[in-house]
């Protein structure tokens, strides 16, 4: 009897080993479909890339072709079904993006500094939630804002004939990428580990010198994130711009000017373009995409040989 006790348990004893075995194939079996999901996406990710581009540089190469990229590159005369030149809207469009960057970073920067490190609880807990609307506002509302305030309200105080202006188009970006550059760069500098934060004041610090010593220093791979973010944001950015920056294919002599911007010559005439003027138009699509894929690479390796 008590051999055969001994017998069942020590059988009861063996069995559970083979279980591990079974959980881990079970485990590997479905690390691999979710393995294979993940590659998935990111191959539609960059395969989608990869179509947008080929379409729109595939449908450019007649404008190419009949103008030259030198022509259509360094162009200063957008004239329809003659000249195709959209080097006054490159122009326009870093401007307009530089300038938004200059009213927009800062500020951002400063208030994720604030609700990150320096208001209280409550205070932030209501902030951060209208930060967040913003970034859900369509654009058509910052532009038609733009034009009904800004825009009259620079014509009033500059005394310019309009107020649709290269200024009103900054200000409005400004106002547009402060979303992004704040959550980014809040995010950033609460994931910086607190013992940052209490090793730089048991030494004696101030809170606002551990900020911007210790803080901003660890937290810049982030933040600097967050200002990519933002620039693409203002770069692509059509129908605020549209509203408020009068849209005239002409250089530039200064930020009162009305300009035309990449995104917003397209948007305005691929309506009724056709034939080579259509062809144009996607190669202004061209001339956008390398621009921006060639900024954002610039930062993006700057980025990281500061974090080095």
């Amino acid at each position: 009897m008590t051999i055969a006790m001994n017998n069942q348990s020590t059988e009861n004893q063996v069995k559970p080993s083979n279980n591990p075995l079974r959980e881990k194939k079970r485990v590997d079996w479905r690390e691999r479909i979710f393995h294979g999901l993940f590659l998935s996406c990111a191959v539609i990710g960059i395969v989608s890339l990869a179509t947008i581009a080929y379409f729109i540089i595939k449908e450019s190469i007649p404008a190419f072709q009949q103008a030259g990229v030198s022509g259509i590159v360094l162009g200063q005369d957008w004239l329809p079904p003659a000249l195709y030149g959209v080097f006054t809207m490159i122009v326009a469009s870093i401007v307009s993006t530089f300038g938004a960057v200059l009213v927009g970073v800062p500020v951002g920067i400063l208030t994720a500094i604030f609700i990150a490190e320096i208001a209280p609880k409550q205070v932030a807990d209501i902030i951060r939630p209208a930060v967040e609307l913003l970034a859900g506002i369509p654009s058509v509302v910052y532009g038609f804002f733009g034009l009904v305030i800004i825009v009259p309200l620079i014509q009033d105080i500059f005394q310019v004939p309009a107020g649709n202006t290269i200024l009103a188009g900054i200000i409005v970006l400004g106002v547009m990428i402060l979303p992004t550059v704040i959550t980014v760069s809040e995010t950033s500098i609460r994931a910086v580990p607190s013992t940052y934060r209490e090793g730089s004041l048991a030494l004696g610090a101030s809170k606002i010198f551990t900020i911007f010593r210790i803080l901003l220093p660890a937290a810049r791979s982030g933040i600097m994130t967050g200002v990519i973010l933002g620039i693409a944001r203002a770069l692509g950015e059509t129908m605020a711009i549209i509203m408020v920056m009068g849209n005239a294919p002409a250089m530039p002599e200064g930020i009162l000017d009305s300009a035309r911007t990449l995104t917003a010559n397209i948007a305005i005439e691929m309506s009724y373009a056709s034939g080579i003027h259509a062809n144009a138009l996607y190669a202004t699509g061209v001339v956008l995409l390398v621009f921006i894929m060639s900024l954002n690479g610039i930062l993006l390796y700057l980025n990281r040989e500061t974090a080095k």
